[in-house]
């Protein structure tokens, strides 16, 4: 039996690759975040569901895998909960990504969700990449990035005023050291910020609202996209919550750019278990 799973911040989609489809959900297990103990504690009672059964191999994409070290955090948590050990292979969000949008062909792949990536992929490999920089220094166009701004708007009185009157209507007059203390002090700030997102998604209508979704597009199209050598010759693809529903925009963002889309899908899960079935 193989597992696929694919992690990001704030949950993950897991499928055993067998006639029936197992699959089930957990929180999103980032190991800049989590250590391997706090992994097994979370996967434990998830992988009661498949006690009986004999993996072979666990295939595990995931936010946060950049070096060795978190990847070893990643594999002896599921070591741990599994309770026996098997072979544990693990891939960037990114490497997800690009499988999922492209398989065996090439192309830029582009992450949109609460986080933000992108690298070309070519021959089953990343042959280039513009590197993410994370939640405080990066994630230009992602959910986290707009609700950042957001935010930001809201602590520096800089919303128009009916924009200010629904924001407080949905999430209550908000302090200054409550946001500094998810900020600094609390687990995840890329998922709390992003969690605002969908305020933007309920008023997309707004000039002002739309106007912060273009813009942290934008952002991530200059920084990102435009850097890309092989732009104007390839395919380009996005994934992610946030491509998926702002999909409209960010097809208009892009078209304002000279840059056409090819395929955005929402969740790579279904098409990474079509990948290992192949």
């Amino acid at each position: 039996m193989i597992l696929i799973a694919e992690s990001g911040s704030t949950k993950t989609d897991w499928r055993l690759v067998d006639l029936e489809k197992t699959q089930f959900t957990t929180l999103g297990l980032n190991p800049y975040f989590v250590n391997s103990q706090q992994i097994a504690n979370e996967l434990t009672p998830a992988f009661n569901l498949i006690k009986d059964l004999k993996i072979k191999e666990i295939h595990f994409y995931g936010t946060g895998i950049t070096d060795e070290s978190k990847s070893t955090i990643i594999k002896n948590g599921i070591e741990k909960a599994l309770g026996y050990a098997t072979k544990i292979y693990t891939y960037s969000d990114v490497i997800a990504s690009a499988k999922a949008l492209f398989g065996k062909k090439s192309g830029i792949a582009c992450i949109l969700g609460t986080g933000s990536n992108s690298c070309y992929w070519e021959s089953e490999k990343i042959r280039f990449q513009i590197p993410p920089l994370g939640f405080w220094l990066g994630d230009e166009g992602s959910g986290g990035h707009m609700g950042k701004l957001l935010v930001l708007d809201y602590l520096h009185k800089e919303m128009p005023e009916k924009v200010r009157i629904l924001f407080e209507l949905k999430f209550g007059k908000m302090e200054r050291h409550e946001i500094l203390t998810k900020a600094y002090q609390e687990e995840k700030p890329n998922k709390y910020f992003s969690s605002f997102s969908i305020f933007l998604f309920e008023n997309q209508k707004l000039d002002y609202c739309k106007n912060l979704i273009w813009n942290s597009f934008q952002q991530f199209i200059d920084k990102y996209l435009k850097k890309y050598p092989q732009l104007a010759n390839s395919e380009i693809g996005f994934i992610g919550s946030i491509a998926y529903y702002y999909k409209n925009i960010l097809t208009e963002v892009c078209k304002k750019n000279n840059i056409f889309i090819s395929i955005i899908i929402e969740k790579p899960i279904e098409k990474l278990v079509q990948f290992h079935q192949e």
